[in-house]
């Protein structure tokens, strides 16, 4: 049976079985796929004094196991992600698992700290998995129905992102930080078999040579002022989000609170409450409601550092403004992959690269700028600076026209 046969039918399975055409089992394993690789970015982060202790290494040199990390994330984001449009995406999905796998194992087994920065480096830009999960849920879904599904995948992303650190913890405290590494290695090679059995057959989208599709990917930013505006909303609402969670664990572990690295990794619990708004996002913007929601959102983020700045004395309202601060970055991000994905329906990975560059672009600009603030001045002005970087979103989206999407919903 061809392809594109296969392709056929499993929609129309999907569709005897579930109303907006995709069975709820496979976009709780997209979501759970999705939430368990991009947790590959954040699991050193509370490890690296452990790492530091084993390896010998200060805290400039191990703090760039972050950094390249995330830098091989955006690696992977500008020249594998692009790939989905042109490779069949189960194929691709598979082997990058198990790349990411072989990585992993290299990390937990890593006997210096070079060795360390390598594997980290291989995995980050293979964890982009995620990123080419979501626009290919957008493509299984119907139109009138594409919000919702791609704000439940989302929601098992950003989970991912929010409980990562908090798994991390609680794991190296039980069981020593190769455990952490071991443990994910074996979860990539247990995705990838799910994942190749489990999602159907989706032919590429373009011919074009690998090296035009690259070329394309830029041209897209050009030629969809959509993309360009909405990545950098979310370059800002991301910015905000990383300042909070690179700086807030200083407070926490500091003289008011004296918490614990595992106590800081249970307060991050607190965020994925914040996940829970993801669906929502996705159900709004199938009707029609991504412009309003995207000022309101940036509105919520900017008042979520309002009451994190009163809190340097009460967990109660940090942990009230790590909610507000997390729902606000779901929802614009929902908001702003859902005008996205309309744009060319040929070029949604290529689109999604593109956007999730951007989102991380401004992540880490944020979180290097939070440390700095924070370091020099206080909590107090970190907490400014985080909600003057949603205030301009929202001066920007003042800016914003109102011209008619494809689809159900008006541009954002």
């Amino acid at each position: 049976m061809s392809t594109s046969s296969d392709l056929r039918t499993s929609r129309r399975s999907a569709t005897a079985t579930t109303p907006h055409g995709v069975p709820g089992w496979l976009i709780a394993l997209l979501a759970v796929a999705s939430g368990m690789t991009v947790a590959n970015l954040y699991y050193a982060q509370p490890l690296l004094s452990t790492l530091g202790g084993v390896f010998h290494t200060g805290t400039a040199t191990t703090g760039a196991l972050i950094t390249l990390t995330q830098v091989g994330y955006v690696i992977g984001m500008l020249f594998l992600v692009p790939l989905g449009d042109r490779l069949e995406k189960r194929n691709l999905v598979t082997a990058l698992l198990a790349v990411t796998a072989l990585a992993l194992l290299a990390a937990g087994l890593a006997t210096s700290f070079p060795m360390l920065l390598i594997a980290s480096l291989v995995s980050g830009s293979t964890s982009v998995v995620a990123q080419i999960l979501v626009p290919f849920a957008a493509s299984l879904a119907p139109d009138h129905a594409r919000g919702r599904i791609v704000g439940r995948v989302m929601s098992g992303l950003l989970t991912g992102i929010l409980l990562s650190r908090t798994l991390s913890s609680l794991v190296s405290d039980l069981a020593g930080w190769r455990t952490v590494f071991l443990g994910s290695a074996a979860l990539m090679a247990v995705l990838a078999v799910a994942l190749r059995a489990a999602l159907p057959k989706h032919p590429p989208t373009t011919t074009i040579p690998y090296h035009h599709v690259l070329r394309s990917t830029a041209r897209l930013v050009r030629t969809h002022p959509s993309l360009l505006r909405r990545g950098l909303y979310q370059a800002a609402m991301f910015g905000a989000f990383s300042a909070f969670w690179t700086t807030v664990s200083f407070v926490l572990t500091g003289p008011v609170f004296h918490y614990s690295a595992v106590g800081v990794g249970v307060f991050a619990l607190v965020g994925a409450a914040g996940a829970a708004i993801a669906p929502f996002a996705g159900h709004w913007a199938d009707r029609g409601l991504v412009r309003p929601l995207t000022g309101v959102a940036f509105v919520v983020a900017a008042v979520s550092f309002a009451l994190a700045g009163f809190g340097g004395h009460s967990v109660i309202l940090l942990a009230l403004a790590a909610i507000l601060v997390d729902m606000a970055v779901q929802a614009t991000l929902i908001l702003g992959q859902h005008t996205v994905y309309q744009l060319d329906p040929a070029a949604r990975a290529r689109l999604n690269s593109a956007f999730i560059a951007m989102f991380f672009a401004g992540g880490a600009v944020g979180s290097q700028l939070g440390s700095v603030v924070y370091h020099a001045w206080g909590w107090s002005a970190l907490t400014a600076f985080g909600a003057v970087l949603p205030l301009l979103a929202l001066l920007y989206w003042l800016t914003e026209g109102r011209r008619t999407m494809p689809g159900p919903a008006t541009e954002a």
